[in-house]
């Protein structure tokens, strides 16, 4: 089915954004749209703008924690004994 036989397209309007990684896309809205501030680079995945010579900085990721990290994060050593030593205490029937 041809686009002459739907009738006739909205009228579109093509905007540039451009990643920190340099790349450009240009994906095309309907010209009384609302066009967002940033897109998704298809590309890389970093979010574009429209300002080529300062682009959206990308997201800072960060790395994967272990839950020994989180408990190391919440706990001192110190407590650690503590609960070390309460815990080999009930099981020689300490308490």
């Amino acid at each position: 089915m041809g686009e002459a036989e739907r009738g006739e397209s909205a009228p579109r309007l093509r905007v540039s954004f451009w990643c920190s990684n340099g790349h450009e896309t240009q994906p095309s809205f309907a010209s009384d749209a609302q066009v967002p501030d940033t897109w998704d680079c298809p590309r890389c995945g970093f979010p574009a703008g429209q300002d080529r010579d300062n682009p959206p900085a990308p997201p800072r990721t960060e790395p994967y924690k272990t839950h020994l990290a989180y408990v190391r994060e919440r706990r001192s050593d110190a407590d650690g004994e503590a609960i070390l030593a309460e815990a080999l205490a009930k099981l020689r029937g300490e308490i």
